[in-house]
């Protein structure tokens, strides 16, 4: 028998629903905010990744599923999706003024990497990017609508855990002081590690290796290295968070994955669930777009698991917020016949019902009705073609009413 590849799952019922509830919560909440969706293609050209993410990240170097398709063209499926939207930004010339770009955007990306729970090697995330606006203001807006968004899903015991890690210009101090301390106790850390301090040190400060975190004790903080501009724009950001009653620490090891962030970084944690865990991250990515081919343009965004966060969801609240449809059981020929001409009036007035076309007796369509969860069966047979109404069974109550049947969109449910 046939079996999905692994890390790839199906998804349907109750995980549905709630991928559905979380993504229709995320555009409502974005649209608000002034944010337009994009769709970018899976298939991007490698170079996208390799210039943005940086070929020393794990992404790239571990990660990335790559392959040379029938034109001979080195491509990946995308494995985040910044660098894809800053692609599209600029071959449209999205960003060719100097007016804010607002954008959001859901979908699917691809990384192989160590199966765990909640984690997939085709994954979704949600995410938005805010570009033309270099101010921690808007940075504090894009938080704002994070912290928005994630509360309108029920969460509530958040935390956001921020750091800044510089720019270009004041890195490489700091990077001569962690080779420096790195040296010292090198024999500590793993070859992962000493491949990262070579191409990138940052990335050392990220490695999630037990011995490696217990070897970064006492190091260096990339704060200490800050020019002043980097240093204000942290104070300031940290000051607006205090007025809009975020919750914040600072983590000096906070850095992200990617080699594209500049100043702000980010993550939020969450307790929701008991022990506080990571729930999303990103930052502020000033020179992505100008190093992709596009004109020197500030912006800063993040993104979400969605399998992640359905589940926990899930555990947080159960069954997905919808209400099934009413389900019409037409018993005869004549009332088949006149369910139809119903049925069609109820869809086109945005009414929520599954008509039963097995032709089934009423005890086998009861049964159905039941099996999907329906709140409310509509009965229609000869007797109640001839009142000209229709028998509504309240299946939780267990009690039936005739209802007029020009009375009955309006009680079905939308």
């Amino acid at each position: 028998m046939a079996q999905s590849v692994k890390g790839t799952r199906d998804l349907f019922g109750n995980d549905v629903r709630w991928f559905q509830h979380i993504e229709e919560t995320a555009r409502r909440v974005f649209q608000r905010h002034g944010y337009e969706e994009i769709r970018t293609p899976i298939l991007e050209e490698i170079e996208v990744f390799k210039r943005s993410v940086g070929e020393s990240s794990d992404i790239v170097h571990k990660e990335m599923y790559d392959f040379m398709d029938k034109g001979n063209r080195h491509v990946c499926m995308r494995p985040e999706n910044t660098a894809g939207v800053v692609r599209a930004a600029i071959q449209h010339k999205l960003l060719i003024n100097n007016d804010p770009r607002l954008l959001f955007y859901v979908g699917p990306q691809f990384r192989y990497e160590r199966m765990q729970a909640g984690r997939y090697r085709q994954f979704w995330q949600i995410g938005a990017e805010s570009f033309g606006v270099a101010s921690p203001e808007s940075e504090a807006e894009s938080l704002l609508l994070l912290f928005e968004f994630l509360r309108e899903l029920g969460l509530r015991h958040l935390q956001l855990s921020i750091n800044s890690v510089g720019t270009a210009e004041c890195r490489p101090a700091f990077h001569a002081a962690i080779r420096t301390f790195f040296e010292a106790r090198q024999e500590r850390f793993c070859a992962d590690c000493h491949r990262r301090i070579q191409e990138n040190p940052l990335r050392v400060l990220d490695c999630k290796v037990p011995g490696c975190q217990e070897a970064l004790e006492g190091h260096p903080l990339i704060v200490d290295h800050l020019d002043e501009a980097s240093r204000a724009h942290h104070e300031r950001l940290k000051a607006l968070l205090t007025a809009m009653d975020i919750p914040f620490v600072e983590n000096p090891r906070l850095v992200r994955g990617l080699d594209y962030y500049t100043r702000t970084a980010f993550e939020v944690l969450s307790s929701d669930l008991g022990a506080q865990s990571a729930l999303l991250g990103g930052g502020r990515y000033d020179g992505l777009v100008k190093q992709l081919g596009g004109p020197e343009t500030p912006a800063f965004g993040w993104a979400i698991g969605l399998d992640r966060l359905a589940i926990l969801m899930q555990a947080l609240h159960g069954d997905a917020p919808v209400e099934a449809p009413a389900v019409l059981i037409p018993l005869g020929d004549a009332a088949t016949l006149k369910a139809f001409e119903l049925v069609r009036q109820w869809w086109a007035q945005g009414c929520r019902v599954q008509l039963e076309t097995r032709n089934a007796n009423l005890k086998k369509g009861m049964t159905s009705a039941n099996r999907l969860g329906a709140k409310l069966a509509l009965i229609l047979g000869d007797g109640e073609l001839e009142k000209g109404v229709i028998a509504a069974k309240d299946l939780a109550a267990g009690t039936q009413e005739e209802w007029p049947l020009e009375e009955v969109a309006e009680r079905l449910p939308r």
